[in-house]
């Protein structure tokens, strides 16, 4: 459908702009077959070439389904029909989606669903909503079992909203819009004018909402990405600890450890080669990212210092969590890089939840039973020690460069509050002389490394050129490590938090 096409209602097909002439119109729609709209190109486009079965007839329930391979792993797909009534959901349709489910959960393969519809059918009433109903289940029973990743090529509208939001990945096309009420329902209730992009479109829900994890200019590359993230969730790989090479990693940080720095060529220098980013805009204070690691697939979350510090805070918490949760569920390990200064305070803070959206992350963390190595490169202080994956919170190793620091908060911060009255007393000239004393006093006695390793929260220093391969070692001697018949995940679904 067009960019500009708008959804009235859930369940309400947008009304067909006015034809010039009927002879126009003829000429310039092109037949259902030749309609890129159509869910057979699309499922064969997703699918690696020839290997497309459809797996339900090809018929206006306004849904279709098929098997076939993405990058050689298989897969279960099904598409929404948008020639036909904007491609609403009703009972056959729906039963379309379940039967795709099915076969999905019996091969134990992922499930992609691409979206292009205008919600429950009208027509249907109530029926076509029990059945959308049933659809959401079928998602929820599946949940943590199957990877299912959503492709929004065109709008989606209320039920076909919270579809795509009830599955693990979402990946937003260019035509794609993601809105529960349309722009003229909007400004028919609230008063707000709105357009469809505004209102659902990139800019919303992979930046504001959190609701898109991948955002793509091109239907090319909203394939591409679905194809890469089933192949890393579907075929995982197994772990070859002595092939993992160790980099440089140490010029990826700045010399001075009060710069701030971009975190994301340290992630892709961890992997094998560049990973996949999910929610890049969304709270982008932490990178979470999918992608192979001796030929396995693992996680990685990482504190980015250029934006906001690298504090945690309430949304990036709450991203973080989602995405420890969904590793567990799928046995993905994970590596957890380390810069953090802690909490982001503030007023808006609090009232956004940090403490309840801050607790998602610390018992993401702490259920989380796969393989998962914490690497602290500059700092961990605070709170945030705790939550980013800590020995407390049962971290498989936890490994330092020989800079770091891990404390309550920084040496120097903290004897200002500890001395407060004694640095008083001295005059200016001396002071910050004195600061430095006590603040390496301070580290000798309840900070630093050292110290740290001394009460067995950090495991081992390592230099920076030597980390690759001592993550390896330590997801590789853990269970569940290698994958395979050894693979261990949480007993959990992945909740949209």
């Amino acid at each position: 459908m067009p960019l500009t096409e708008t959804v009235a209602a859930p369940g309400i097909p947008a009304p067909a702009a006015p034809a010039a002439s009927a002879s126009a119109s003829a000429s310039a729609k092109p037949s259902r077959e030749e309609d890129p709209r159509n869910p057979a190109k699309r499922l064969e486009r997703l699918f690696d070439a020839g290997s497309c079965e459809l797996l339900t007839p090809a018929d206006d329930s306004g849904f279709l389904a098929a098997t076939g391979l993405v990058d050689g792993t298989p897969a279960v797909a099904y598409a929404s029909d948008a020639t036909i009534q904007a491609g609403a959901m009703g009972q056959t349709g729906c039963q379309v989606i379940l039967t795709a489910y099915e076969r999905a959960l019996a091969d134990g393969s992922p499930i992609i669903a691409l979206f292009h519809s205008s919600g429950a059918r009208l027509q249907e009433g109530v029926a076509s909503l029990h059945a959308v109903g049933q659809v959401f289940a079928a998602m929820t029973r599946a949940s943590g079992k199957i990877p299912q990743i959503s492709v929004v090529l065109g709008p989606a509208a209320g039920g076909a909203a919270y579809g795509p939001a009830l599955t693990d990945i979402v990946i937003l096309g260019p035509a794609g819009r993601i809105f529960v009420t349309g722009p003229d329902v909007v400004r028919s209730v609230t008063g707000e004018d709105v357009d469809a992009l505004r209102l659902g479109g990139p800019e919303p829900h992979g930046r504001r909402s959190g609701v898109v994890h991948v955002v793509a200019e091109t239907d090319d590359a909203a394939y591409s990405s679905a194809r890469k993230l089933a192949a890393l969730l579907g075929s995982q790989g197994t772990l070859d600890a002595a092939a993992v090479e160790d980099r440089d990693l140490a010029h990826l940080l700045p010399a001075s450890p009060k710069r701030a720095y971009d975190v994301h060529p340290l992630v892709n220098a961890v992997f094998d080669k560049s990973g996949v980013e999910l929610h890049p805009k969304w709270a982008p204070n932490v990178v979470t990212a999918l992608g192979r690691f001796g030929g396995r697939t693992v996680g990685v979350i990482a504190n980015n210092p250029l934006r906001l510090g690298g504090c945690l805070d309430s949304a990036s918490a709450e991203k973080a969590a989602r995405f420890v949760r969904m590793c567990d569920a799928f046995g993905v390990p994970l590596i957890v890089l380390v810069d953090v200064p802690g909490y982001l305070p503030g007023v808006g803070q609090e009232w956004d939840g940090v403490v309840r959206r801050g607790a998602k992350l610390l018992h993401a963390f702490a259920e989380c039973v796969v393989p998962r190595v914490t690497l602290v490169t500059r700092k961990t202080y605070g709170g945030a020690y705790i939550a980013m994956n800590s020995r407390a919170l049962g971290a498989t190793k936890v490994f330092a460069w020989p800079t770091a620091e891990v404390a309550v908060m920084g040496a120097v911060a903290a004897v200002r509050i500890i001395h407060r009255r004694k640095l008083a007393e001295v005059s200016d000239d001396i002071r910050p002389q004195m600061e430095q004393e006590l603040a390496a006093e301070h580290e000798k006695v309840s900070g630093g490394v050292q110290r740290a390793i001394e009460i067995g929260v950090v495991d081992e220093v390592v230099e920076p050129g030597a980390s690759r391969s001592a993550i390896a070692a330590a997801i590789a001697a853990a269970p569940g490590g290698l994958g395979g018949d050894a693979l261990v995940r949480g007993q959990h679904g992945n909740i949209p938090l």
